[in-house]
């Protein structure tokens, strides 16, 4: 049994075909944007590189469980 690793039975020219007609169709202000994006440098994850003595929000506790209630439709 010969089983693609992925649901998508195109061929692959078609693939290439599909993104170059995608890339073709965004505008330059669009392509400016996602190639500032792809060149941006990641977030740190350090714990150093994150602020510390910020004051803590005060949770209103109603308010929470009433989000949290909407949310999951109860």
């Amino acid at each position: 049994m010969n089983r693609m690793p992925y649901d998508d039975p195109s061929a692959p020219a078609e693939l290439v075909a599909d993104c170059r007609a995608a890339d073709g169709a965004l505008s330059v202000q669009e392509q400016a944007t996602i190639d500032r994006a792809l060149t941006r440098e990641a977030p740190s994850i350090r714990f150093e590189d994150f602020p510390s003595g910020l004051p803590k929000r005060d949770v209103d506790m109603l308010a929470a469980a009433r989000h949290l209630a909407r949310s999951l439709n109860l």
